[in-house]
């Protein structure tokens, strides 16, 4: 048993595999496609669902992989166990209705036993079995296995969400008496209690079943075909195979670990910060990688509360600035030979992360503070959920993250309580971070508000009555300065599918107010957020609603849009465009959507010309509502992130289809022109167009390409500085290139002005070629002017001279060929440039060390340089050593060794 990289146990996995016939399955991203049921991909077999429960057939019946995952339902362990991580790899193989127990077990004990592989000798091997498994039990001792070293448990019934499922058998490393001190792990072990003398390196599932929601264990359908699904953790065999005391201490984490240790100036001895800090980068790095992104739900909150608990912990070490985004790149190092496409995704992620850390940052201190002193005026050891809700709300402290602080301290919070406040955020779904907390004191009331409100589509004037008012967290009857009001009918759109709020003007006989939001209350209504601009409102009052008309109207447009545009994505390119978020205002509008394969300029352009050439057909924009299983017959999109009740309703504009519950424009001809003004991937297969319409064009599409026209005119001027330089020296050159005028019609526009940068770039950059080579062909033909000033030092001859804004490839070459004619001697040049910056060449083949000459007078000129003995360059802020630096380099010469 020897010791191995992570490298190589990587390699040696596949090729045994591979040997016994089974196809590489390439680790599928982190964020899962087509299952709702989870957050991320947290086993290796959970990629492979569709081929485990019968729905798809792979082309080959015998996997293996090694999955990226993430699991972060014990997230308060890491760093404080050696074992638990929140991102890890899991090595694995599969039969898909192939060979069953048997040939596993086979597999696995060739594996780890036999001398041409993993070659660990079978007195340190345990397994574990189902109580009933009697058929893994006897395979096993066929194997050869100790008997006692067989152990039957209650709990080897593998299941994780809804899938496959089944009866397993894991496989146990002995690490030896030093992990057992108190010589009773074994009886731990066999409680399955924790101890940490025998580890879990493998589980063979057998899996047989498909477990179902409020499904009991015995009432599991069996599977089409018997499967086997198993899980190799990485980082235990780099434990195993390394022979270290932790994960941490295995090549997987050091290079991570170095690098904290350099930034915070504190040697790692198994402290937990230093732990959390190295895990949770790595499951960062991967996420972002894999197109996920900080946010306040689902998978961007968990990335958020990993970063913010590593920032709590970085602070434990002094780091009190920005620091996770600087370890990217060490996990990057790490893990690039297995996951190559990370190095192009390095830029991207540090980015990502350290704006997250800046947000985080400003807030947390205040957030501390505030926590501290809620626990000083506690007086039963508790902290409200209505508090902790706060916190989160207001200074974006995670609810775990204030658990884990009064956990130290010995208080409390109450979950349940939380998450009631939480839930009526997530349902107002709104953008502006202000309005949230300004409503956080005023959620409760909201929830035990049910008297019915109505929303009456496509009209912008309504007459009605203030069914509520809400201010400071209960229900009054009158209104005498901003707030909340609920209307017993209302226009004012609340925000909802990626479409903003409607605002406007609401006028009473006693008062007048401006509609600044809209949001859904927990049980449906529309809630309006008022600026009172006069008088007061009571409950009760008729009024008039009187929305801001053109600004519905080009929310409209816009929305509207976003369905042609989804419309023009599915039928245009090849390939499935999936939907998988959207954002419409009325300047804007944006789409996110999956496509596997790459997109291009001459795609989006082409999908601009279609969603074109749909407003141009003018159709009439329909709604209907109808029974959901009747609109999916239709045809009717449904968003695979949206939830529907039994009654859905129905936009419809020619042969785009959609359920919508936004408004929409009454006719595609009102939009007039549609272009798109940007995209970009944003990881996994996943895309973002943002484009505009109508008036909004010009303007937004001038922006975006005047300044690649004026970085194009600045070209064309140092081109034209470069003629008349030429001409100075009888130098003809070509150079044809005109600047057009600006058009900001289409995204064609932008790509044109794109396109032309760079030709100029190109032409330009091919011109100072041409510049340098004739000049280089005139100065080396004269150097007369350089001859004359050449001294002699003893027995050397040197030239140092000093010149002005010449190119530094030029001066090498008078170097060399100056050089050449003066052996032994040294050619120094010093050149200056503007601004009172200088650069320095020098050729030698005398004593003198060009190297050593060039660091000298770079350093004397504030700035760096060197190379060998023989060539040196190097260059300065200011000019104003040269005097010294002169007589220096004349005493070198001059003293010759």
């Amino acid at each position: 048993m020897r010791k191995m990289t992570h490298v190589e146990i990587r390699e040696m996995w596949f090729k045994f595999f591979t040997s016994k016939h089974h196809q590489i399955i390439e680790s599928a991203p982190l964020i899962p496609i087509d299952d709702d049921s989870l957050l991320w991909i947290n086993a290796g077999v959970t990629p492979l669902k569709k081929y485990f429960d019968g729905t798809k057939i792979p082309e080959c019946k015998r996997l293996t992989s090694i999955q990226k995952c993430i699991r972060t339902n014990d997230i308060e362990n890491v760093g404080v166990t050696k074992r638990h991580q929140t991102f890890f790899e899991m090595m694995g193989n599969f039969s898909i209705g192939d060979y069953f127990k048997n040939e596993a077990i086979e597999f696995a004990y060739e594996l780890l036993t036999s001398e041409k592989w993993f070659a660990i000798p079978i007195e340190k091997l345990y397994v574990t079995i189902y109580t009933g498994d009697n058929e893994a039990y006897n395979k096993w001792i066929e194997m050869g296995m100790l008997k006692d070293h067989i152990i039957r448990l209650d709990e080897n019934f593998w299941e994780i969400g809804k899938g496959p499922c089944g009866p397993d058998s894991e496989i146990f490393y002995d690490r030896g008496e030093k992990y057992d001190k108190d010589h009773d792990a074994l009886e731990k072990f066999k409680k399955d209690e924790e101890q940490e003398r025998y580890i879990e390196i493998w589980n063979n599932v057998f899996s047989q079943y498909n477990q179902e929601p409020n499904v009991k264990r015995e009432d599991y359908k069996e599977l089409p075909h018997k499967n086997i699904d198993t899980g190799a953790g990485l980082e235990r065999w780099c434990l195993v195979f390394q022979d270290v005391d932790s994960n941490f201490e295995t090549d997987l984490f050091q290079p991570i670990i170095e690098s904290i240790e350099k930034m915070s100036g504190v040697k790692y001895n198994g402290q937990t910060p230093i732990k959390v800090i190295a895990d949770h980068i790595r499951a960062l790095t991967f996420a972002l990688s894999d197109g996920a992104f900080f946010d306040n739900a689902g998978r961007g909150y968990v990335l958020r509360r990993l970063l913010r608990r590593s920032e709590r912990f970085g602070r434990k070490l002094g780091l009190n600035e920005p620091f996770m985004y600087k370890l990217v790149s060490s996990v990057i190092d790490t893990m690039k030979e297995a996951y190559p496409y990370l190095v192009e995704k390095r830029a991207v992620v540090e980015a990502l992360i350290l704006e997250e850390e800046k947000l985080f940052l400003k807030t947390l201190t205040d957030g501390e503070r505030i926590l501290k002193q809620l626990v000083k005026n506690s007086t039963d050891g508790t902290i409200s959920g209505n508090d902790a809700f706060k916190l989160y709300d207001t200074y974006g402290f995670p609810f775990e993250l204030t658990e884990e602080y009064l956990h130290e301290l010995g208080y409390t919070t109450s979950k349940e309580e939380f998450d009631k406040y939480m839930q009526v955020q997530k349902e107002q779904a709104r953008e502006a971070s202000k309005t949230k907390t300004a409503m956080a004191s005023q959620k409760k009331v909201l929830l035990d508000f049910t008297e019915e409100s109505t929303f009456v589509y496509g009209i912008y004037r309504l007459k009605t009555n203030v069914l509520a008012i809400f201010s400071k967290d209960q229900t009054i009857d009158t209104l005498d300065h901003d707030g909340y009001i609920a209307l017993k009918r209302t226009c004012f759109y609340a925000q909802a599918g990626g479409q903003v709020s409607d605002t406007g003007m609401i006028v009473g006989k006693n008062f007048k107010a401006r509609v600044l939001d809209v949001f859904k209350g927990p049980n449906g209504q529309n809630i309006h957020k008022v600026k009172l601009l006069d008088g007061v409102i009571s409950k009760d009052d008729e009024c008039e609603l009187v929305l801001d008309k053109e600004r519905r109207k080009q929310i409209e447009e816009n929305h509207s849009s976003v369905h042609l545009l989804h419309y023009a994505l599915r039928t245009t390119l090849e390939g499935d465009v999936h939907q998988a978020g959207s954002y419409v205002d009325n300047e804007r509008l944006r789409l996110d959507f999956t496509y596997s394969k790459k997109l291009t300029d001459e795609k989006v352009i082409a999908v601009e010309d279609m969603v074109n050439k749909l407003i141009a057909e003018k159709y009439i924009v329909s709604t209907e509502v109808m029974p959901l299983d009747k609109a999916k017959q239709l045809g009717a999109m449904a968003l695979f992130s949206e939830k529907y009740g039994a009654m859905v309703r129905v936009v419809k504009m020619g042969k785009a289809m959609e359920l919508c519950g936004g408004t929409h424009t009454s006719n595609t001809g009102n939009i007039k022109k549609f272009a798109i003004y940007s995209y970009e991937s944003k990881g996994s297969n996943t895309y973002r167009i943002e484009a505009c319409t109508n008036t909004r064009i010009e303007n937004t599409l001038y922006d975006i390409i005047k300044p690649y026209n004026d970085e194009t005119i600045k070209l064309l001027m140092k081109a034209r500085g470069i003629l008349d330089e030429a001409k100075k020296y009888g130098i003809t050159l070509d150079f044809d290139v005109e600047l057009d005028n600006i058009k900001a019609n289409s995204y064609k526009d932008i790509v044109y002005n794109q396109n032309k940068l760079s030709y100029v770039q190109t032409e330009v950059k091919e011109l100072e070629k041409k510049y340098f080579a004739e000049r280089e062909k005139l100065t080396l033909n004269n150097l007369d002017v350089y001859r004359k000033n050449v001294e002699t030092y003893n027995n050397v001859k040197g030239l140092i001279m000093e010149t002005d804004h010449m190119d530094t490839q030029l001066l090498k070459s008078i170097a060399d060929s100056i050089v050449n004619e003066i052996n032994p001697g040294c050619v120094f040049f010093i050149n200056k440039g503007d601004n009172g910056a200088v650069n320095f060449v020098c050729r030698s083949n005398c004593h003198a060390n060009a190297g050593l000459i060039v660091k000298d007078a770079s350093v004397s000129s504030g700035g760096n340089g060197g190379g060998s003995k023989t060539f040196a360059q190097g260059g300065g802020k200011t000019d104003t050593a040269i005097e010294e630096i002169i007589k220096h380099v004349k005493k070198v010469l001059l003293d010759e060794e």
